[in-house]
């Protein structure tokens, strides 16, 4: 089942709930852009291989690139979001559950962009969408746990296989260049950290593209009062909206995000964060190409991680990763905490 644009369009003019639901969607996808999207170029920036302005510039051009090809290539991240949860039974209920849920995303999101934190967007999103699909459905009935052991999957691949990636490709690098004098190198490092910041912010919009497109496909239908569509295509036109729209928010900026992740952190030479997004970006790949909904900020900085523990492990500024982790670790709850709240807020308001 797909929808075209006209058909959209049509829809949203006589649908005062697919607008709400549309805009709050479309709000997710602004703030993903302009507080994930950062930390896919934040190594290149603190390595002054690029300025912010232009890293910005690039970040919100691939990842447009990114959701657009990717979701042709291989949608399958987007098919797990969708089936995560159950928001079956009264559609007009479970539409006013599922914007409850994007409105707990856009707060957390917000609040952690404030504070300069760079929380995962992705466990926002999957934390939300879980708290109100459990305050609609009176219990853990509305978890689908066959999709979500894929969340489970999704963290450990990220945590585990960024860190060891980043590890071992810095290695590589070191290996393959140890005789070179690195004064000969810095300039091919230069262009090659441009390169590899690309890649991760493809992969980036690839990823988290993916899963926002499944909560609009979800959203679009409950709209319609069909809350058990199983099987669809998306639309083009749905793939350069969300392209477009993660790719404004990238543009606004996010220093904040940038200079906690690529500057206090870790201080990173070029070649490390071309290791760094060489590594993340393959892992991103790994997961896209497999279903895997994973989270970009845990990728990318267990990346970091692992490139600068391979140099030696005070390398890396452990008081800023353990603020981070916190800040991980509590998505979860928090999130899904607000999401079960204003579910049932909204519920009993509308």
């Amino acid at each position: 089942m797909t929808i075209s644009l006209s058909e959209f369009l049509n829809q949203l003019v006589s649908n005062p709930a697919l607008i709400i639901t549309t805009i709050l969607t479309l709000g997710v996808i602004l703030v993903n852009g302009w507080t994930d999207a950062p930390n896919a170029i934040a190594t290149c920036v603190s390595t002054r291989a690029m300025t912010p302005r232009a890293a910005i510039i690039m970040a919100a051009i691939f990842n447009f690139l990114g959701v657009f090809f990717m979701t042709l290539v291989n949608a399958t991240v987007v098919q797990t979001i969708y089936k995560m949860v159950d928001f079956g039974g009264d559609s007009q209920e479970a539409l006013v559950a599922l914007c409850a849920a994007l409105f707990a995303i856009v707060l957390w999101a917000t609040a952690a962009w404030y504070f300069g934190i760079p929380t995962s967007e992705s466990h926002a999103l999957i934390a939300g969408l879980s708290g109100a699909a459990i305050a609609l459905q009176g219990g853990l009935s509305g978890i689908n746990g066959s999709e979500w052991i894929n969340v489970v999957y999704g963290l450990a691949l990220s945590t585990v296989l960024g860190f060891l990636m980043g590890w071992s490709v810095v290695k590589i690098v070191g290996m393959i260049f140890r005789n070179i004098d690195r004064r000969k190198t810095h300039g091919f490092f230069q262009g090659a950290q441009i390169t590899g910041a690309a890649a991760m912010a493809f992969m980036h919009g690839a990823q988290d593209g993916q899963k926002f497109m499944g909560v609009f496909m979800l959203g679009m239908f409950l709209a319609q009062g069909q809350g058990n569509v199983q099987n669809f295509v998306i639309p083009i036109w749905l793939m350069i909206l969300c392209s477009v729209v993660m790719g404004i928010g990238t543009s606004i900026g996010g220093y904040k995000i940038i200079k906690a992740v690529g500057m206090d952190m870790v201080t990173l030479e070029k070649y490390q964060g071309f290791s760094a997004d060489i590594a993340a970006a393959g892992c991103l790949l790994i997961a896209s190409v497999t279903g895997i909904p994973v989270s970009t900020t845990h990728t990318k900085n267990t990346s970091i991680m692992g490139v600068a523990a391979a140099k030696r492990i005070s390398a890396v500024n452990w008081g800023i990763v353990k603020e981070m982790v916190l800040t991980w670790i509590l998505t979860f709850p928090g999130c899904g905490l607000i999401g079960y709240l204003m579910a049932h807020l909204f519920m009993w308001i509308f």
